[in-house]
């Protein structure tokens, strides 16, 4: 495999010993770029996410053709070089309705965000005996999707919406070629069925969260992630009453002294950017 990296590799300034056992590492060319491993459990359905925050703890400025994380990383290369590492090892790629919605043009997968790697990363792909593309699972609870979006006319890519009951009647009336829909609730999708079902009927072993905020509320708050992705950006965006920009979690609000933690794996840093993977 041949890598250049975003430009220059990773400084590392803290990493946990792990405790994990039975996993897959990273090959020594990204580990010299990243500063280190990335160590994957392989028997095990392994579920992680990754998200890029503003200084002020903001996920989005929720302004139309502003609402993706580029704008608060400033499309920062290193961050986006992190997103198509973290979409080369999963399996699936989860992301809910509103992300497709605010995003119609984009693809998850690593040669989308990030084409100079494509080949790097999709022989890494291929070492780890995964398909050439994750597969793109979108969640909705109500069914309203945008069918116009570009990972519905890629023939390439396999897709699935992961709804309820009521919401695969309005999915099943677009008539998309390119779709699974899976039926998973009645008022709620049950993520915890989803993930089962993943691997059960499609063999999906590392799956990738990739928001938004709403969506990885109600991921985390069901105990769904073991481990978290987040780049810290130096932006600050700010937040009023009238002016909503929602930060990491969203739509839930925890009680003092709430169970929830995350537990910090590894800080790295390029320039004013930081680099956090932490455990729950």
């Amino acid at each position: 495999m041949i890598f250049k990296g975003p430009g220059s590799r990773f400084e590392l300034l803290f990493e946990e010993q792990s405790t994990l056992t039975n996993c897959n590492g990273l090959p020594a060319e990204l580990r010299e770029i990243y500063g280190g491993d990335w160590l994957i459990p392989s028997k095990e359905q392994y579920r992680y996410s990754n998200f890029v925050v503003s200084h002020d703890g903001k996920a989005s400025f929720s302004v139309p053709h502003h609402e993706g994380g580029g704008d608060i990383s400033g499309f920062n290369r290193h961050d986006q070089w992190v997103m198509a590492l973290t979409r080369s090892r999963a399996d699936a790629v989860t992301v809910g309705a509103n992300t497709l919605r605010s995003e119609p043009e984009h693809k998850w997968t690593s040669q989308f965000i990030f084409p100079d790697e494509s080949q790097g990363f999709a022989q890494l792909r291929e070492a780890e005996s995964r398909k050439r593309f994750p597969l793109q699972v979108v969640v909705t609870r109500s069914g309203e999707i945008n069918s116009d979006a570009a990972i519905f006319k890629d023939s390439e890519l396999e897709v699935i919406v992961a709804t309820t009951i009521s919401g695969s009647e309005r999915v099943k009336k677009l008539k998309i070629e390119n779709l699974q829909v899976l039926e998973l609730g009645t008022n709620d999708v049950d993520l915890e069925l989803m993930h089962k079902v993943l691997i059960d009927d499609f063999g999906v072993k590392t799956i990738l969260c990739e928001g938004g905020p709403k969506f990885y509320s109600a991921q985390i708050l069901a105990r769904q992630i073991h481990e978290e992705f987040l780049t810290i950006s130096p932006l600050l965006v700010g937040s009023t009453k009238d002016i909503y920009r929602p930060g990491l979690i969203d739509g839930d609000a925890l009680e003092p002294g709430n169970s929830f933690r995350a537990n910090i794996q590894s800080l790295r840093r390029k320039e004013n950017m930081l680099f956090l993977r932490s455990r729950y």
